[in-house]
């Protein structure tokens, strides 16, 4: 599947994701702009907050079981209020914070790593039970090569930092369209 998104279809999912984040915020009825036929497609997504320049939140769903539009709404509230590694988002930080959408491409196992475009690419590696993912813009903002990028996603996954080595290590690969609120 070819991912494509116009400027229309952006700004629609960011509108949908504040839409979503700010009505919860003030316990009132969302109201959602009208998706186009593009955004009722199902596709992964993730919802990444940041406030001043740093993670505020990020959840996501990698499936592609649900409209496109349908994954940012419920996304988007999950990374505000459900993301463990922060409190829940409060009414006085919203105004200070800009949203990312991250929309998936299918994912590709891969067992070659040299197939890794660091930038393009993000990684779910699975081992066992455990499983981490990193979206492709991460490896760019830390300035990682791929080896280190692999390391921090076997991390991510609570795994030794050379697990995916292992011949049991499960590694896809996937692209996104990335476009967020301006700074």
């Amino acid at each position: 599947m070819e991912l494509s998104l116009t400027e229309q279809d952006k700004r629609i999912l960011i509108e949908t994701a504040r839409a979503a984040i700010g009505a919860r915020l003030a316990f009132q009825v969302p109201r959602y702009p009208e998706p186009t036929d593009a955004l009722r497609a199902p596709c992964g997504a993730f919802v990444t907050l940041k406030k001043g320049g740093a993670l505020r939140g990020c959840i996501g769903h990698i499936a592609a079981s649900r409209p496109l539009f349908e994954t940012v709404r419920e996304v988007a509230v999950s990374s505000a209020f459900e993301d463990p590694r922060f409190p829940p988002l409060e009414k006085q930080e919203w105004s200070g914070i800009r949203i990312e959408i991250s929309v998936l491409s299918p994912f590709e196992k891969i067992t070659d790593m040299g197939l890794i475009r660091v930038g393009t690419h993000g990684i779910m590696i699975r081992r066992g039970y455990r499983s981490g993912l990193l979206l492709p813009q991460v490896a760019t903002e830390q300035g990682w090569d791929r080896d280190t990028f692999l390391t921090h996603a076997c991390f991510k996954a609570g795994l030794p930092a050379d697990a995916w080595k292992s011949p049991d290590a499960n590694i896809e690969i996937f692209s996104a369209i990335v476009f967020g609120e301006e700074q």
